[in-house]
């Protein structure tokens, strides 16, 4: 999957992934050689307390493990629904997984480049940061 029109930099997904996870060894979670993430990393139940939204569970809790409200997931804090359109199995092994460091870099950069459409622009780079995490401070 590429796409040279996008112009992401590789230190957007950094500065992403250490914000959202420190990059996947958040409370202690370790990273595989095929890009597992052990414990699988959770964020907060988004019942729209504590500054998050609301978002009601969208998977029937089979993604996140949460059957009431939806949770961020893996080293990229994927949404399950967001993961649904965006999620990709980089490293082919046949399964396309939120806590598999590989699948979700690559599917960052999807929803990125989707929202963003051109990362070398101001507009096109804030525009792709708000799409992943609505907020001026998060850019």
């Amino acid at each position: 999957m590429e796409n040279p029109n996008c112009q992401l930099a590789w230190t957007t997904l950094a500065g992403i992934g250490m914000v959202e996870s420190h990059h996947g060894t958040y409370r202690g979670a370790m990273i595989a050689r095929n890009g597992d993430v052990t414990p699988p990393i959770r964020g907060v139940q988004l019942d729209g307390t504590a500054g998050t939204l609301r978002i009601p569970d969208t998977d029937k809790g089979k993604l996140d493990g949460d059957p009431l409200m939806d949770r961020a997931m893996g080293p990229m804090q994927f949404i399950p629904e967001t993961w649904g359109h965006f999620g990709v199995d980089a490293n082919n092994d046949g399964v396309v997984s939120p806590d598999n460091f590989d699948d979700a870099a690559l599917s960052a950069a999807g929803l990125l480049c989707w929202y963003g459409k051109d990362l070398s622009t101001p507009r096109g780079w804030m525009t792709a940061l708000k799409a992943y995490n609505n907020s001026e401070q998060y850019a």
